[in-house]
């Protein structure tokens, strides 16, 4: 068995402590007084999570600095009112703590500080089983909308699939495709599928600790690679920037875009932009302000594609103004005049077209600020949302439309909170018999 850990609790609540500080692992491990080593190794197995209280023992137990007094107090023959004197403690309770934490295993009683700390804290141990690992149902809806594949309307499984290799995925490279819902939505849609059944619940940090500390037994360490970060640890995400033109004439800003649309009160104000990626590929991405309905625009690159353009000529990587206005159309025209009364884009040179898009549409057109991205909030964070199917630096021009339809259907699915753990399809449905309703 070997001896006993030296305050091993002790020495990891330091650890997560120094790492719930901003320190890296290495730079906490020291601070633990542990090696670089074991100090990363904690961090990997955990998943960047501690395993253990960072609050530390209240005055109502011993510490192991007290346990160390009682032991040199002993070692010096002190009766025990005596040491109980000294430490400031209860003559019972130092007689319990030298019955009940002394060494046995030299073949008699001896009290060490040290033995003593680790029978207290193994002795102090709850364990409890996972709620995922004893409920074979609550497992199986996490994980189907966790990790559950993406299929088209024929129940093809669409989208790549890769081996999770233990890490995050790259920037520059696929992802796995599934329907990944957060922890968060999955906690708070159970109580809607399930709002009479007390044994399907569970918070999202129950799930997330399933999901990242070695041990649970309840969901793979692999299923990490579907939350919206893709990160096997739990570390800060990056923020990125969005560039705009100057084009825009200033009767079409975002300053005079009426009121009404701020609220979201009212339906049929829509956010837009392209989502680009590798060799000038790109997407096309509306969503409706008040239900966070999304619509994906299919921008297929041209056929002249890899020659020289011509000199002022259309676009040939698929999303120039041309192409951008043609796809806008289709997709609102398919909508009823009361879902479509205005669009919120940034100074992008594919919206160059905005007056044929208001002519042919109805909608007014208004554009943000330059390098103003949190102006068309609702529209960046789905973008952010999107680029788990379409990551960064991957060329986009190889998906069909039937593609993007089915990633449409999945985000389209999932709960969100904005709309109180209901689905912006389910929000877009209701908005839309309502308008169909007052229309009549």
């Amino acid at each position: 068995m070997g001896r006993p850990g030296v305050g091993l609790g002790n020495v990891r609540r330091i650890f997560w402590k120094a790492i719930a500080d901003g320190l890296p692992s290495e730079d906490a491990a020291i601070a633990a007084g542990v090696s670089p080593a074991v100090g990363a190794r904690w961090f990997r197995q955990n998943g960047g999570m501690p395993n253990v209280n960072l609050v530390p023992p209240s005055g109502r137990f011993l510490s192991l600095a007290e346990r160390e007094e009682i032991a040199l107090l002993r070692a010096q023959q002190f009766r025990i009112r005596e040491i109980a004197r000294q430490i400031g403690r209860s003559p019972s309770t130092v007689s319990r703590e030298l019955i009940r934490n002394a060494a046995t295993r030299s073949g008699y009683v001896e009290y060490r500080a040290t033995t003593a700390q680790w029978h207290a804290e193994r002795r102090a141990k709850r364990p409890k089983h996972a709620k995922l690992a004893s409920n074979e149902a609550l497992r199986k809806y996490v994980q189907d909308r966790l990790g559950g594949k993406i299929t088209n309307k024929a129940g093809k499984h669409v989208g790549p699939q890769l081996s999770w290799s233990r890490r995050r995925h790259g920037r520059r490279q696929d992802r796995s495709w599934a329907t990944s819902w957060s922890p968060q939505q999955i906690a708070n849609r159970l109580r809607i599928d399930f709002p009479e059944d007390a044994s399907m619940r569970i918070s999202h940090e129950a799930i997330y600790q399933a999901l990242y500390i070695e041990g649970r037994g309840a969901l793979k360490r692999e299923f990490s690679a579907f939350l919206r970060s893709g990160r096997p640890l739990r570390v800060p995400r990056a923020r990125v920037k969005a560039r705009g033109k100057h084009f825009v004439t200033p009767d079409v800003l975002i300053d005079q875009r009426p009121k009404e649309v701020e609220s979201r009160d009212t339906p049929g104000h829509w956010e837009g932009d392209l989502i680009i990626g590798l060799e000038s590929s790109a997407i096309g991405t509306l969503v409706e302000r008040s239900t966070r309905f999304t619509v994906l625009l299919h921008l297929p690159r041209m056929g002249e594609h890899g020659t020289a353009r011509e000199k002022n000529g259309p676009a040939l990587a698929g999303h120039g103004a041309e192409a951008v206005r043609m796809a806008i159309t289709d997709a609102m025209l398919a909508l009823p005049p009361a879902m479509r009364k205005s669009l919120t884009w940034d100074q992008g040179a594919e919206m160059a077209q905005h007056v044929q898009v208001k002519d042919a549409t109805g909608m007014q057109i208004y554009f943000c600020e330059p390098r103003s991205p949190w102006q068309r909030g609702t529209n960046e964070n789905t973008n952010g949302l999107l680029r788990q199917y379409f990551p960064k630096g991957t060329d986009l021009a190889r998906y069909s439309a039937p593609d993007l339809a089915a990633v449409t259907m999945a985000l389209n699915n999932r709960p969100r909170k904005a709309l109180k753990w209901r689905t912006p399809a389910e929000a877009f449905a209701d908005r839309l018999s309502c308008e169909n309703v007052s229309v009549a």
